[in-house]
């Protein structure tokens, strides 16, 4: 394993002041091993770590930077609204200008609301929810992460996964049991939960592209079952499109998939690589919120005006490239094949997941359609190949419970790059 001499002196001076050196639990490398990558700045699909190597970035801080780190427009727009100052907790016409982007580029939505984490718009979701169906049980899905909200971490992937913990000591049973478990993929499981908890269910929520147990595409038929049986019950669906909000298409997996929700959730392509999150519907739900209704929701810092420009500034990029999507897409194909036909090559059992720019390698050979078949990939194998990837200039995210996503900044040659890299590690 190699030695990243100034990352590890970082990380030994932060576990001094930081719970297990990091501020969110993943980037500590505990399910890979070794010590985590300090970094120091990026460009385009490249990160430089403080040991000065440079690396072929397949995380772009967990999804948001879509056209690229540090883009120009993004950092144009920052610096000229942090000039005007940096935080005011008042209105600013910024906030009308993004959401008045986010509305047309989504279609179905009315009424958005800012706020500062995907964590945060699916818990505003949830108490959305609840209040306007006088409803208190929600039905989620195993595998699928919605943030670290109370009401989510009943079964949760991602980061919990990794650490073998999906039910997390703090919540309470009497949050626990207003949380229903489905599976993914799986319209039995959902429809037995509704027929078992009748009148009670205000919500089913759902990532519409898993992205936390590696990329897991919905099977053909499975969002739409669930939009019927919501409007057969009453009950609101909220797709979390913190992830594939504006990164599958400019009106996100709805668009993509051609099913609508009746709530969406926002995150990181949003913010334009700032602390951006969102929640929207239309406006017979939205209205039921403060200042115009009775459900209380509130953030001081939400809608700040550096975030809003740099949100507004990527909406605004993406919305203007008519071939970006096409683009993205065609990368994504391309680097899946390569990966494809060289662990066919070296004889490794895998299984390629992909939608769009978003891509997983479950080292199975069994199709990964939900959490139980994305847990019998060999975690062995994703450790030495993560290791070995990182040594050829590669930086995947350090858990086998991660999708990859892909930047428009990447060119064919690092494409070729990559996948030259996977025919070393094995």
């Amino acid at each position: 394993m190699i030695t990243y001499t100034r990352s590890s002196t970082l990380f030994t001076e932060a576990q001094k002041y930081i719970p297990g050196g990091v501020n969110s639990p993943v980037r500590a490398f505990k399910s890979v091993g070794g010590t985590p990558i300090f970094f120091k700045k990026a460009k385009g699909a490249y990160l430089t770590d403080e040991d000065d190597k440079t690396y072929i970035d397949y995380i772009n801080s967990w999804g948001p930077m879509i056209l690229g780190h540090a883009h120009p427009k993004v950092i144009e727009a920052i610096k000229k609204q942090a000039e005007l100052g940096t935080s005011f907790g008042a209105p600013t016409a910024l906030e009308t200008e993004i959401a008045a982007l986010a509305v047309k580029m989504v279609g179905n939505i009315d009424l958005i609301r800012f706020v500062n984490s995907g964590t945060e718009a699916c818990m505003s979701a949830v108490r959305l929810a609840r209040g306007f169906t006088h409803k208190d049980k929600i039905i989620k899905f195993a595998g699928c992460y919605h943030g670290h909200s109370d009401s989510f971490l009943i079964q949760a992937g991602s980061g919990a996964v990794t650490f073998g913990a999906p039910n997390s000591p703090g919540v309470t049973q009497g949050t626990a049991k207003d949380t229903l478990l489905a599976k993914y993929n799986d319209l039995d499981s959902v429809q037995q939960l509704v027929d078992a908890n009748k009148g009670e269910i205000a919500a089913i929520i759902i990532e519409p592209v898993a992205g936390n147990m590696g990329c897991v595409p919905p099977q053909a038929g499975f969002l739409e079952g669930l939009r019927k049986l919501c409007d057969a019950h009453q009950i609101l669906l909220i797709f979390d499109e913190v992830m594939t909000g504006f990164r599958l298409a400019k009106g996100g997996a709805q668009e993509r998939l051609r099913v609508q929700a009746d709530i969406v959730t926002y995150g990181k392509v949003i913010g334009g690589g700032l602390p951006v999150g969102a929640f929207a519907a239309r406006k017979e739900i939205m209205e039921h919120l403060s200042p115009l209704g009775p459900i209380y929701q509130a953030g001081t810092l939400s809608g700040n005006p550096i975030a809003m420009a740099a949100g507004l500034a990527m909406l605004q990029a993406l919305d203007a490239d008519a071939a970006l999507y096409t683009r993205l897409e065609e990368k994504g194909a391309y680097l899946a094949k390569g990966i494809a036909e060289t662990l066919n090559r070296k004889g490794v059992a895998h299984t390629i997941n992909r939608v769009g720019s978003m891509i997983s390698v479950h080292f199975s050979e069994t199709p990964v359609i939900d959490f139980e078949t994305a847990a019998l990939g060999n975690n062995d194998t994703f450790k030495k190949f993560f290791h070995s990837m990182l040594a050829e200039g590669i930086y995947l995210a350090p858990s086998a419970f991660e999708t990859w996503f892909l930047t428009d900044a990447l060119t064919y040659e690092d494409l070729d790059r990559t996948v030259e890299a996977v025919g070393k590690g094995f």
